[in-house]
């Protein structure tokens, strides 16, 4: 999958296996994780299995996140683009097989726009690119900056809902935008 897009003040291109090092720093770090199982990774080689897991959603479903790199100094800052969620891996009871926009960033990152930056370039991406009718996002309740960024982005907040998986229940918010063109 070769994607290369340009914002005012990013690039997107596919996550390599030479950004090992930034996504390390980025899903080690316990607070990124607040909002997301509270699961941070403890290895190198948990990162390098993060890289292969989203390398192989571009061979076998066309698309997945994308690295977010700082277009002045190149460096990695975090992940955002857009995924197809499967039946195994969808965050929602009733829907799966459905493309949703998300974004994770280096908390050095935090605050300063660029996951609705990043955001808006993703669902442009979808709906210009791959012509997609809908694009969703979920995010868990207590993500007050997420939602916000969301909303920025154009997506529409449809219903909180709780969602069980590996034992814990986790309250969750799903948005939804559709294809204006369409």
């Amino acid at each position: 999958m070769k994607v290369y897009i340009e914002t005012k003040r990013l690039i997107l291109r596919e996550l390599l296996d030479s950004d090992i090092k930034g996504i390390f720093e980025l899903d080690s770090d316990p607070e990124v994780h607040k909002y997301l199982g509270n699961s941070p990774i403890k290895t190198i080689d948990e990162a390098q299995k993060a890289i292969d897991y989203i390398r192989m959603q571009y061979s076998e479903r066309g698309i997945g996140r994308w690295a977010v790199v700082n277009k002045v100094t190149g460096e990695f800052m975090g992940w955002s683009g857009l995924k197809l969620n499967t039946k195994e891996e969808s965050y929602h009871p009733k829907y799966f097989n459905f493309y949703d926009v998300g974004y994770r960033f280096i908390k050095r990152f935090w605050g300063q726009g660029y996951a609705t930056e990043s955001g808006i370039a993703a669902v442009n991406y979808g709906f210009n690119t791959m012509n997609l009718e809908v694009i969703n996002a979920i995010t868990e309740l207590g993500n007050i900056a997420s939602h916000k960024a969301l909303l920025k982005i154009g997506l529409n907040f449809l219903e909180d809902y709780k969602f069980s998986a590996e034992g814990n229940e986790y309250q969750l918010r799903w948005y939804e935008i559709k294809n204006p063109s369409l």
